[in-house]
């Protein structure tokens, strides 16, 4: 199965969408927002950032496990990642994100 951003409602009403791998997995998760063209926008941020190495943030978190955020060239953080026990398992996970964004389809479940 190709890679695709699957867009949902979430339970309080807000839309948000995570970009699934080829296994179905997400490897990343957009913010929530109030309205599908929101999401939609957020969409095309992540299809337009992922040529930029910069605007991924590698981040540690209170327990040590590793995770990034992929930033909007504003500085809006647009998507966060899963977290990683090593940071060479996020960086796998950025390369990923990388690869198949741009090409993604984008399923609306909402």
């Amino acid at each position: 199965m190709p890679a695709k951003f699957a867009l949902k409602k979430s339970k309080g009403g807000k839309f948000m969408w995570n970009l699934l791998a080829n296994n179905g997995e997400p490897i990343l998760t957009g913010q929530q927002y109030k309205s599908k063209s929101g999401a939609k926008k957020g969409i095309s941020s992540v299809k337009a950032c992922t040529a930029n190495d910069s605007q991924f943030a590698r981040c540690k978190a209170k327990n040590g496990s590793d995770y990034f955020v992929l930033k909007a060239r504003n500085g809006f953080v647009i998507g966060k990642s899963e977290m990683y026990k090593t940071s060479r398992a996020m960086e796998n996970g950025i390369k990923s994100v990388c690869k198949n964004a741009k090409g993604a389809a984008t399923k609306d479940l909402s």
